[in-house]
């Protein structure tokens, strides 16, 4: 195998590979990226048995083949590479080594036979449709943060992507739980979606989807089957299992029945609760919400290292509330607003809050409060 690669394009696409990688790995091959040249692309494939990621990328191929190197070592060296470099590659199956070659630099990689790569299998997708950028990446950036990191809840160690009943007729939905905070995020029903299968999307293949996503007038193919989704680009394909567990009847957790209606300045109200934050203990960080007329007051009290107060301007008709939350949570929360303000609806000091954007519907946060 021959080729001749602009180092950015080189670069673009090992970047992607080598983020699937595992840093530590029992398995010498799946610390490899699998290159292969034929016709006019390059296509560069990484695994870790739960995600595959291909990338293409246009090269001259002066002899076509394939071959597998250290995915980190490559990336770094072409990293390394000056700006606008064109770069060689070229593999010697008999010495078993791939040369990296460009202008005055020259390295030597050891490499391993093509044959012991593990692909994917293939998959019989019981549902195909399309999504623009966009609305997937609002989808999963919206949710992602309330993904569990407990090992023994693994269920909820994704994103729960499924066709749901909504206000306007049936939506494309992501939900995100730990127990202690919810994201519930609506999109309209693509085309040829309605029969999809609801999967939990892994938090890493999460995380690897989101460089597929930036390009806002890019359309992405999704096909989904109960095992395995498939998120693909013309230039990537991203193609991985999925949580094999049942996601819990979140709807239960979202509270119907709460009147106390709070509206802030989502930015202002994220500010000060930063603010206040800074001197509680790192255990806790418990806020406390005042509640009364139309301000609120943020108070932290933290015994071993001070306390902090702040008040703020709000909307607010009801009875004097009140409540204690994580400041962690409300801050990851509050940074979900891209509208200017956060309509928050409690009930009591004891039970699960409610927050939305504006009068937006398509969005819908629970946050669990803390004694204080």
């Amino acid at each position: 195998m021959k080729i001749n690669i602009e180092r950015g394009a080189l670069l673009k696409a090992v970047a992607q590979a080598q983020s699937v990688v595992e840093r530590r790995n029992t398995i010498p091959i799946l610390a490899n990226v699998l290159i292969e040249a034929e016709g006019s692309d390059v296509t560069f494939r990484a695994t870790d048995l739960d995600i595959e990621v291909v990338d293409r990328a246009p090269a001259v191929v002066e002899r076509a083949g394939a071959t597998t190197v250290a995915a980190t070592t490559l990336h770094e060296i072409v990293r390394k590479l000056p700006d606008g470099a064109l770069v060689s590659l070229t593999a010697d199956a008999a010495a078993g080594r791939l040369t990296v070659e460009a202008g005055r630099s020259n390295f030597s990689l050891a490499t391993l036979p093509k044959e012991d790569f593990p692909v994917m299998a293939s998959s019989e997708y019981s549902s195909n449709f399309s999504a623009p950028a966009p609305v997937l990446r609002r989808l999963f950036d919206k949710s992602k943060f309330a993904i569990s990191t407990e090992e023994t809840r693994y269920y909820l160690n994704g994103v729960y992507m499924h066709v749901a009943d909504a206000d306007g007729g049936q939506a494309l939905r992501c939900v995100a739980t730990d127990g202690h905070r919810l994201a519930r995020i609506d999109a309209d029903l693509p085309a040829g979606a309605a029969d999809m299968p609801g999967v939990i999307v892994p938090r890493k293949t999460v995380g690897e989807l989101r460089k597929l996503l930036d390009d806002d007038e890019m359309e992405i193919a999704v096909s989904v089957s109960e095992t395995k989704v498939r998120f693909a680009t013309p230039a990537i394909t991203l193609t991985s299992k999925v949580i094999d567990g049942t996601f819990p009847d979140y709807t239960r957790v979202i509270p119907q029945a709460n009147t106390k209606r709070l509206e802030v300045d989502a930015s202002e109200f994220a500010q000060a609760v930063d603010r206040v934050a800074t001197v509680s203990s790192e255990r806790s960080r418990a806020v406390k919400l005042q509640l009364e007329g139309d301000r609120m007051v943020l108070s932290v009290n933290a015994p071993d290292s001070g306390a902090a107060e702040e008040e703020l301007a709000v909307a607010y008709g009801d009875e004097r509330l009140e409540i204690g939350f994580n400041a962690k949570y409300l801050l990851e929360i509050a940074s979900q607003v891209d509208r200017e303000n956060a309509v928050f609806m409690f009930n009591s000091a004891g039970d699960p809050t409610l927050m939305r954007e504006g009068n937006d519907q398509s969005a819908v946060y629970v946050v669990m409060p803390m004694r204080v």
